[in-house]
């Protein structure tokens, strides 16, 4: 017999085969036929696998919207299932691809399983791996074995893992690393949406960068652009910063940080704390903007200093910070205090401005002008002297009575002893009423006087001497002989209740009513923050400020030289 016709008279009859395999092969009631559209060779003796149609060379599958091809398969047309050996090859639609060595799918379940080099892949990503199951009903696909995944941002490496196709988002429950070349991110639980690039960590995680390390145990970020909404226990880490805060929304590119509620800033280099509720850094403009019981805090002379305002700026380079404070301001030491409208300290200078009806307390000595400025030795860390410019005035508690020891005039300079007010020159106009005792603590007379100047030293809260130069006009006179009435100075105002005694103290009653709203909205956000992970994407969605406050509060122009 001719060749030729012999070999086209089996290739009809392989066709007819085929064919009429795929016309007559039963069909499921509840899901659609797996169909083997064509192969090179088909074998239908069951001999090979009992129960099943065995295809060899160039094999075609179709089910639903699904296509596969590999070098050979075996049909079990009762369970309407197969199995699909040598380069096999799985499309969905126009949108996903799936090629390994081994691969199963059950036309009645929608379920497809490969092993074998596994390689995923849609227009967004692409995922290796050893094993995949899928599931075409719930387009879910899980893997269990080490697997990469590649997207234009990120690589992610993890043990297991979830790919939700019509979300385009992979989820995972155990060790995850999301690196790009900004920064690596690594968590045990976290959510990943290839399209948009935003990560939902869930757990204790990192976000590490050449410039600082973010640990969160809940927060979002966005991959792409580089921001992030960081919650519940969250902080910043800088080689000299931290940053802690229960809500912060963070720019990696602007180096800004935004933290709500709970604020905590410190500032290893310079030896500062900042707490508050409401803060804004900007690392690379070296600045910290802080509100709602604003408290800066600095190791000076091996001592805590706070500082207090209703909003507080902090500035410049390390060793060369500056402090500024607006509205309420207020700062406190063990052994000193003072308020006042603003404050300004510059720590190079080793210069404190206070503006704005300011007072400040040294012991039991209350002071008051229109401007002061405490000067401290920026090496020693020691304060060193005291000006108060334009209506000077100084006022302490007679020791036992009732009266009061006053000194005025136009300028105070005064002199520090361990900390302690040593020395005061009050020049031009001076006026003074003090009650003078013997040292039986008797009281021997009020001494009341005009002059030019005076200069007092001073032991503690008592005046050792008291010295009147030029133009003295006064006298000592009994008690019985100075009525009550002229017992003040004109402007005497005694505003000891209001000194600020502890640290509780540096804070105006608003400001501590604050705190009780946090509290408040802190445990309805944990409430939100405790939902499973599924439903916690709106809550972790950042919202972005829209501009950055910034201080329109220029620094004052009065300068000082020590």
């Amino acid at each position: 017999m001719n060749t030729a016709y012999f070999r086209l008279i089996c290739f009809t009859i392989f066709l007819s085969a085929t064919t009429l395999w795929s016309q007559t092969q039963p069909v499921s009631k509840d899901s659609k036929q797996v169909i083997i559209e064509g192969s090179d060779f088909l074998d239908i003796s069951e001999s090979e696998i009992p129960g099943a149609i065995v295809f060899t060379g160039n094999v075609r599958i179709v089910h639903e919207g699904v296509r596969m091809t590999c070098n050979k398969a075996y049909h079990f047309t009762k369970a309407n299932f197969v199995k699909a050996f040598g380069n096999v090859n799985m499309v969905q639609g126009d949108t996903l691809t799936m090629t390994s060595k081994y691969a199963e799918y059950n036309g009645n379940t929608k379920f497809a399983y490969a092993t074998g080099n596994v390689v995923m892949r849609d227009p967004k990503m692409t995922l290796v791996t050893d094993t995949i199951n899928f599931d075409r009903n719930s387009q879910m696909a899980y893997y269990n074995s080490q697997g990469t995944i590649t997207d234009p941002e990120n690589t992610l490496t993890s043990k297991s893992g979830k790919y939700f196709l019509s979300q385009k988002k992979f989820q995972f429950q155990t060790a995850v690393t999301v690196t790009n070349p900004r920064q690596t991110i690594k968590t045990n639980h976290l959510d990943y949406y290839t399209n948009s690039g935003h990560a939902y960590v869930f757990g204790p995680s990192t976000i590490t960068s050449s410039s600082n390390t973010i640990h969160t145990t809940k927060g979002f970020y966005d991959t792409k652009k580089d921001e992030g909404k960081l919650q519940k226990g969250s902080k910043i880490v800088y080689k000299d910063r931290l940053i802690e805060g229960d809500d912060i929304y963070y720019d990696r590119k602007e180096d800004f940080a935004r933290a709500k509620n709970n604020v905590k800033i410190t500032d290893t280099i310079n030896n500062f704390v900042v707490k508050g509720h409401y803060a804004e850094v900007y690392k690379k403009k070296d600045s910290m903007f802080i509100t709602k019981k604003a408290l800066v805090t600095t190791l000076f002379e091996k001592d805590s200093v706070y500082f207090h305002a209703k909003k507080l700026i902090v500035t410049g380079k390390p060793q060369e910070r500056i402090i500024r404070g607006f509205n309420n301001a207020r700062f406190y030491k063990k052994d000193m205090s003072g308020k006042c409208d603003s404050i300004h300290y510059d720590q190079k200078k080793g210069l404190t401005q206070m503006i704005g009806k300011p007072i400040f307390w040294n012991g039991k000595n209350q002071m008051t002008g229109d401007l002061m400025h405490l000067i401290s030795d920026s090496k020693s860390e020691r304060i060193d002297s005291l000006k108060v410019l334009n209506n000077a005035f100084i006022v302490s508690k007679d020791t036992i009575g009732n009266g009061y020891n006053q000194v005025k005039g136009q300028n105070l300079y005064g002199k520090f002893k361990d900390n302690k007010l040593h020395e005061v020159d009050v020049v031009k106009n001076t006026e003074v009423i003090y009650y003078m005792r013997n040292e039986k603590q008797e009281l021997i007379g009020i001494n009341k006087n005009v002059s030019s100047k005076i200069n007092m030293i001073l032991d503690g809260n008592t005046i050792e001497t008291i010295t009147f130069f030029t133009n003295v006009d006064g006298d000592i006179l009994p008690e019985n002989e100075l009525p009550e009435n002229a017992r003040l100075l004109k402007g005497f105002i005694w505003r000891g209740d209001e000194q600020i005694l502890s640290l509780a103290d540096i804070f105006p009653k608003e400001e501590l009513e604050i705190d009780a709203k946090v509290q408040d909205e802190t445990k309805k956000k944990m409430m939100e923050l405790d939902v499973p992970m599924e439903a916690s994407k709106e809550t972790l969605e950042y919202d972005k400020p829209k501009k950055p406050e910034k201080s329109k509060v220029q620094s004052p122009k009065s300068k000082s030289k020590k």
